[in-house]
């Protein structure tokens, strides 16, 4: 068996360990901790689970949603720290190995290339197509819109580390971008069930993408306005 296909073997083994816990009465607890190591080094998004338990206890939604948003933006915590203290011995192989992003040479500083669909969004409000360049100009205010974005989040939260975006902002940034994120998935699957998993598993990156375009609209409609 070649590289790729142990890779994806094993990413689907986790994504069937982490349903497995739906079933059992550590379903909530699992989520915790699922949703706190998803933000600093786990690969698979805690979403998984949260769908999972949701659809089995609809009546428990916003809980589910609640605790899954606090655990995610505590580690996105985590994450941050590991990008300011141990960038060069751990934050660089879980971007490189587990968010599966390539560290290239911008103008003698590594960096990190954003997806075009982002790119195609922002345009040119973001600063520039390279993850640090948009730190350079957005500061922590950007981690709201990487965190609504099916990005990695571990990705944005140990990157915020290694730019040092402001803390306090970048807290605030994450618990209304992940709480946005997950109350919504939740809040769908309560109201219309299997139905609303169908949709967010075919369409959830370009609602995500949608969104991103109305937020960049409501900013720039503000801009003319005042």
């Amino acid at each position: 068996m070649d590289e790729p296909e142990k890779k994806k073997g094993m990413i689907r083994r986790l994504y069937d360990w982490m349903l497995h816990w739906a079933d059992s009465r550590y379903g909530l607890p699992a989520l915790v901790v699922l949703s706190f190591a998803e933000s600093s080094f786990f690969p698979i998004p805690p979403d998984v689970l949260l769908i999972a338990l949701v659809l089995g206890a609809s009546s428990r939604w916003y809980k589910y949603a609640f605790w899954c948003t606090l655990a995610s933006v505590a580690g996105g915590l985590a994450g941050y720290g590991i990008g300011v203290f141990a960038w060069e011995t751990m934050g660089r192989w879980i971007v490189e190995n587990v968010a599966h992003m390539s560290l290239v040479d911008v103008n003698g500083r590594l960096d990190i290339a954003l997806p075009a669909y982002l790119i195609s969004a922002m345009g040119s409000s973001l600063g520039g197509e390279y993850l640090f360049q948009v730190y350079d100009h957005w500061n922590a205010w950007i981690v709201f819109v990487f965190g609504l974005t099916p990005l990695p989040y571990k990705l944005t939260t140990i990157t915020a580390g290694v730019a040092r975006v402001n803390l306090p902002v970048f807290l605030v940034a994450s618990l209304v971008a992940r709480a946005c994120r997950f109350f919504f998935v939740a809040w769908l699957l309560y109201k219309w069930g299997p139905p609303a998993k169908r949709f967010i598993d075919r369409y959830f990156n370009i609602l995500c993408v949608l969104f991103i375009f109305l937020l960049v609209g409501g900013f720039a409609l503000l801009k003319v306005v005042f």
